[in-house]
């Protein structure tokens, strides 16, 4: 049967889970990106590209 975990567990479990959805979400976006799927070029410029698509999708450049 099931038991209630003790707060403490339960206050470790939400603070996971609060610092892994950025990650999940930032992966899940990546899958999304077609550039990606179809690349055939090195890790490292793949890399590259994604550090480059995080800048735009980041900056606040005004103008």
């Amino acid at each position: 049967h099931h038991r209630e975990q003790p707060e403490h567990y339960q206050q470790f479990n939400r603070d996971h889970a609060r610092l892994r959805a950025p990650g999940e979400r930032s992966f899940a976006q990546l899958k999304s990106w077609r550039i990606l799927r179809r690349a055939r070029c090195s890790t490292r410029r793949i890399g590259t590209i994604v550090q480059a698509v995080h800048t735009l999708l980041t900056s606040n450049y005004s103008g």
